[in-house]
């Protein structure tokens, strides 16, 4: 994964750029793309979501003091880690939005998703555009994984050029 990419994905989710993600902090997505997703946050999705995002946060925080810099973030991040913790938590999300459970995101559900999550309403709805590969108004679920995994792993994703530079390109794990 380029350091660029890395860089990105940290400071978006150093919420409040102390140069640390907390805990809050990180799972302060989830409640966030639940209520943007009009979730009860006691529904089962949500207590999935949570508990996908708190094995990766374990996962990050390599010495287990509550924070991750950026050094931890950066050892930590790459093809393994997505695959192990990062998909599943990613795919959290995405079904949080996924209303009708049909492995598909319109536009208003992506974009509801992305915003919550850390990206600009404007970048949402460009970076979906990217990613609706077949102009059929819907993002498939394997689609927008595959696309997060290519910016995570390599820096580059279709997604990628739907957002100004020195803008968090993925909302990641």
């Amino acid at each position: 994964m380029s350091d660029t990419a890395k860089r990105r994905i940290f400071a978006m989710l150093d919420v409040d750029g102390d140069g640390v993600i907390t805990r809050a902090e990180y799972l302060g997505r989830v409640d966030r793309a639940a209520d943007a997703c009009g979730r009860d946050p006691e529904h089962a999705l949500v207590a999935a979501a949570r508990a996908a995002h708190e094995e990766v946060f374990r996962q990050m925080d390599s010495n287990a003091d509550g924070t991750v810099t950026y050094e931890e973030y950066r050892d930590w991040a790459g093809h393994d880690a997505f695959e192990e913790s990062c998909r599943p938590a990613l795919g959290s999300l995405f079904d949080l939005a996924d209303h009708d459970g049909d492995g598909h995101l319109t536009r208003d559900e992506f974009t509801r998703l992305r915003a919550a999550t850390g990206n600009s309403p404007e970048g949402a709805d460009a970076a979906f555009t990217a990613l609706d590969t077949h102009r059929n108004g819907l993002i498939q679920r394997t689609v927008y994984l595959a696309a997060i995994h290519d910016f995570l792993t390599t820096g580059h994703s279709p997604m990628t050029h739907a957002y100004p530079p020195g803008t968090p390109a993925t909302t990641t794990h």
